[in-house]
């Protein structure tokens, strides 16, 4: 098993008053020549947005780019004539293909948002745009890894163009489960959200990550109460 670990405090940071940004990989000023992807996962970006402020009106191409709220209400509007609020407990995520414009406001004015931003490399190009979201709260499972994104239509959660699946984990103390690949060749990149957890003799706290390559399997276990977000994604952009 090949490993990466990122810890919390050495990610990139930007301080912009009304957003503040923790980058795992290089984005915007920040840049790390080691920190440039984890196979098609381009960007993840922990972001918390002041009340009543967002990011205007901005174009994207041939890139899926997914949300996942973690507190507060976030308002989003595209050029596809999508008007729609994300709250925790789902997942937003829009296909940019051929090129789309969309805007990200924090909805209320008392209080801030924080989400997850995260950009995946697509599989194919020049895609027709689309957006979608769900509620994952519903399905939530506790003990268990659930699906959230996938390559199909048909399954649970949303989906890109990508073979790339995401699961949710929320793990009670001392509680410990194998993940299986999905697909050959793949790698999974590991985000705790909350809590303390450990793969193999690596211990991870909130907010760090590891990346973990050339397994069909590993092992999950909660050293305490946690949630935490897997990426499984190719490793070849």
């Amino acid at each position: 098993m090949k490993t990466t670990l990122h810890k919390s405090q050495t990610r990139g940071y930007a301080d912009h008053g009304w957003l503040k940004s923790h980058h795992t990989f290089s984005f915007a000023n920040y840049y790390n020549p080691e920190r440039m992807n984890f196979g098609v996962l381009r960007v993840l970006n922990d972001d918390t947005v002041a009340s009543g402020m967002g990011f205007g009106t901005h174009p994207h191409r041939d890139m899926e780019i997914i949300s996942i709220p973690l507190e507060g209400d976030l308002e989003h509007k595209d050029s596809l004539g999508t008007s729609a609020v994300i709250r925790k407990g789902e997942i937003q995520v829009m296909s940019a293909g051929t090129g789309v414009m969309h805007s990200e406001y924090n909805k209320n004015k008392d209080e801030k948002v924080k989400f997850l931003q995260i950009w995946i490399v697509p599989n194919k190009k020049n895609v027709t745009p689309r957006y979608d979201q769900i509620d994952i709260e519903k399905e939530k499972k506790i003990n268990d890894f659930q699906q959230i994104l996938s390559p199909n239509p048909e399954d649970e959660g949303v989906w890109i163009h990508q073979d790339a699946w995401f699961h949710m984990a929320r793990f009670e103390k001392e509680f410990s489960k194998t993940y299986s690949l999905k697909k050959n060749g793949n790698g999974v990149y590991v985000f705790v959200l909350s809590g303390r957890v450990r793969v193999g003799d690596i211990e991870l706290s909130a907010r760090d990550g590891l990346g973990i390559e050339e397994v069909n399997s590993f092992t999950l276990e909660a050293l305490e109460k946690s949630e935490i977000l897997l990426m499984e994604v190719p490793m070849e952009l």
